[in-house]
């Protein structure tokens, strides 16, 4: 369970990576305010809600009558032009409990969820939180609006890792919840089934989302570096295991291998993008590389049209 508030949103992060905006790369059903506009033309359009107005917006849309009684400006907000949304989904399970430094999988996958909350709502785009283990946990609907942030913040400091794993169950549930298109980011050290994994993200790609899978591990699970007689604790309810990790090694480095191609041919056949994380990589190094290469394609996606 990370401490206190900054641990979950450091400061020092965000100010590194918050120049780099998150970019669908894809069409979706909408686009950032005063970045993009809507797709849809012609079509009747239906009021959502207000938000406060920024710099950039069209002013055609301001609430005058909203201004006369609070002497403050918000904009009408309509189905067709409400923000990109994007959904954070946080493996919370008890397998993220786990480290061989300081910082656990778990504390690392709450910042990067806390970071990319942080930057969406920035850009003026909406967010949305689900926790997860087995089933999902607890969720928080998408928002874009003042407070959204502290809301995902205090959901995140509030998540204690527990529980079994169930990914490829948990994204098909969210595939049949989430009907509008937008943009699903997965937080996760994977642990489970790669074919349910896969079957899971497909079932989310095939309702149009474009999808981002952040795969955390600790460095020792890359690279399995025991060499003693080792107690191995079993987390999600498995029993501990005391064994000789050099007869264990070879089999585990081919089976990791092995689970690794799989996810990132089938991410690859997806266009899902996988982006895999150590816990012993500064975050802000990790998030940086990833976002500034995403944004280069949305870049070179928007020439090419």
């Amino acid at each position: 369970m990370p401490e206190p508030q900054q641990s979950v949103l450091d400061p020092g992060i965000i100010n590194r990576v918050a120049r780099i905006d998150l970019r669908a790369r894809m069409v979706v059903e909408g686009y950032a305010s005063g970045l993009h506009r809507s797709p849809y033309k012609g079509f009747s359009v239906e009021f959502a809600e207000h938000r406060e107005y920024v710099p950039g917006d069209d002013l055609r849309y301001l609430d005058w009558k909203v201004f006369g009684k609070s002497d403050r400006y918000y904009i009408k907000q309509y189905e067709e032009e409400t923000n990109l949304v994007c959904h954070l989904l946080v493996d919370v399970s008890g397998s993220m409990d786990f480290t061989t430094s300081e910082v656990t999988k778990h504390q690392y996958a709450l910042t990067v969820g806390a970071a990319l909350a942080y930057l969406v709502v920035k850009q003026h785009d909406a967010v949305g939180l689900v926790l997860f283990d087995d089933d999902v946990r607890s969720t928080l609907k998408p928002g874009g609006h003042r407070g959204q942030l502290r809301r995902v913040f205090t959901l995140l400091e509030e998540a204690a890792p527990s529980g079994d794993t169930a990914v490829g169950k948990v994204l098909a549930r969210v595939a049949d919840r989430v009907r509008r298109r937008g943009l699903v980011i997965l937080i996760s050290d994977l642990m489970g089934d790669v074919d349910e994994i896969l079957a899971g993200l497909r079932r989310i790609r095939s309702r149009g989302h474009d999808v981002i899978v952040f795969h955390v591990l600790d460095p020792a699970e890359r690279t399995f570096p025991f060499e003693r007689m080792t107690l191995f604790e079993g987390l999600e309810n498995h029993a501990d295991l005391l064994a000789d990790p050099k007869s264990l090694r070879t089999a585990y480095l081919a089976a990791l291998e092995q689970f690794m191609a799989k996810l990132r041919a089938g991410c690859l056949a997806e266009r899902i993008d996988l982006v895999e994380m150590e816990t012993s990589t500064p975050l802000d190094v990790a998030l940086s590389s990833y976002l500034a290469k995403r944004a280069a394609q949305a870049r070179a996606g928007r020439g090419a049209r």
